[in-house]
């Protein structure tokens, strides 16, 4: 990732209830070879100290990725804000 100079935090924003935890974190970043869109995200929905998400999106190793449980897929970006109303949507979350 880039330097911590050239990072801006978007949203960083967690919300818990009950054993469940929604994280939502979208970064800007200098544009590269891993990142060409100056983002870094990861939208993550879970049980609190599960080993596994229910479902997590990210691209935090260069490629967009969907993790369901244990399982993951390699997904095409339509970009960030479609990426986290899908994620919303999937898990049933309202912000």
């Amino acid at each position: 990732m880039a330097p911590e100079d050239d990072v801006e935090v978007v949203i960083d924003e967690t919300r818990e209830k009950g054993d469940e935890i929604v994280n939502i974190r979208i970064l800007s970043v200098l544009k590269s070879e891993k990142s060409p869109e100056g983002v870094k995200y990861r939208f993550q929905y879970g049980k609190k100290r599960a080993e596994n998400p229910i479902l997590r999106y990210d691209n935090q190793h260069g490629v967009h990725e969907r993790h369901d449980g244990g399982s993951v897929e390699e997904i095409d970006s339509p970009g960030v804000k479609p990426l986290l109303q899908r994620f919303l949507d999937e898990a049933g979350i309202d912000l």
